[in-house]
């Protein structure tokens, strides 16, 4: 039997959650019934081109900036027909859009997997995604707030009964054979000069705007005049490094930070957390932090996007809302002067994962669609 062929289209391939998701789910899919393939456009140095190929992805790149890609299309038409692929599956709102124009000219099925709320992008991916979002088969929201606000903002009501579109939520899952707790990373612990008896806190993200890390140093700062044996870790990198830097230099504390910069690795890093702390402003459903949980690590955050619909308060850690981010510290400051509280969170917070937020669910997910929506090839435009 043919293998059923996917082209994942997505416009770079940096470090983000929403590309590591594409080798992590590749891992865990049946690879002797499906064959996938990744086109990006746009080169960054630091990306993940490597791990889809330790993967099995077979990955391309045809070079574009953001309004270039208006003028690929001619060209993914080609590459679809000349690969004989069997479904498109696109990710975030560039692909996406160009996903739908490729439809368009080629019978293929158009599967996207929108991983932030509509209100976050900016006017032009906003408009793009908004006017062509119809002209595609299924629509993946990763959390049941992003599907809410896709159905929100929709120029024209996607969700008709016996309409092309389908909107289905499928949360992001995590491999939990993979990210599981282990004693303390020892070296990694004297690597970044922490004691082996300070509790850590610490994060894996962006450094861009919307994960608001200048908030973040701010509470822990705070939480250093209360609790100084306490480390912080920031694993990543972006626009916003030099700033921190200069912010957690000024404290004085800046013995007790630690910016590792961007990891190809983060286990290591997230199995040496006591806590996983979030500021963020907006969110679809954060792979790290779940990531975190797998390895039994609480979760101390604002309730931003999917996070809500992941974290019972009390129960896997604590939220806060997302104006009222001054209370991380003292959630914060509970747990730390609570190890036995924070223990069980963390077994609860894995319980949660394994339940709920598996990859091996999300995988079986992704295959019941593409296994559908080849089914129904014939029936398309």
């Amino acid at each position: 039997m043919a293998k059923t062929r996917i082209l994942h289209l997505i416009k770079s391939l940096g470090r983000g959650g929403a590309e590591k998701l594409i080798p992590q789910t590749a891992l865990v899919h049946d690879q002797s019934k499906f064959e996938f393939h990744c086109l990006y456009f746009y080169h960054q140095k630091e990306n993940i081109v490597d791990e889809l190929e330790a993967a099995g992805v077979q990955v391309h790149l045809i070079p574009s900036g953001n309004l270039g890609l208006f003028f690929q299309v001619n060209k993914v038409c080609e590459f679809v027909r000349e690969n004989e692929f069997d479904l498109i599956h696109a990710h975030l709102p560039w692909a996406g859009i160009l996903a739908r124009l490729v439809g368009k000219k080629v019978k293929i099925p158009i599967v996207y997997t929108e991983h932030n709320t509509w209100d976050r992008y900016n006017k032009l991916s906003y408009w793009g995604n908004r006017l062509t979002f119809k002209n595609q088969d299924i629509a993946i929201a990763v959390s049941y707030e992003v599907a809410l606000s896709m159905q929100l903002n929709s120029i024209w009501d996607p969700y008709q009964r016996g309409g092309r579109l389908q909107v289905k939520v499928i949360q992001n899952g995590v491999n939990t054979d993979v990210f599981v707790k282990k004693e303390d990373e020892l070296a990694l612990k004297e690597k970044l000069a922490i004691p082996l008896d300070s509790p850590i806190i610490g994060k894996v993200a962006v450094f861009r705007s919307q994960k608001r890390l200048w908030l973040w140093v701010e509470v822990a700062i705070k939480i250093l005049q209360q609790f100084p044996q306490v480390h912080f870790l920031l694993v990543g990198d972006g626009e916003w490094r030099s700033k921190l830097e200069n912010q957690i230099s000024a404290s004085g504390w800046q013995d007790h930070f630690h910016l590792v910069g961007v990891q190809k690795d983060v286990l290591p890093y997230l199995r040496i957390m006591d806590i996983y702390m979030s500021s963020s402003e907006f969110e679809g459903l954060p792979i790290a932090m779940l990531e975190a949980m797998s390895c039994e690590v609480p979760v101390v955050a604002t309730r931003a996007g999917g996070i809500g619909e992941v974290i019972l308060h009390g129960k896997q850690g604590y939220l806060c809302g997302i104006d009222d981010w001054e209370e991380l510290e003292k959630y914060c400051l509970q747990l730390l002067q609570n190890p036995t509280a924070r223990d069980e969170m963390g077994e609860a917070s894995r319980k949660q994962v394994l339940e709920n937020f598996s990859m091996k669910k999300m995988v079986a997910e992704l295959e019941s669609i593409y296994l559908a929506s080849q089914a129904s090839k014939s029936e398309i435009h």
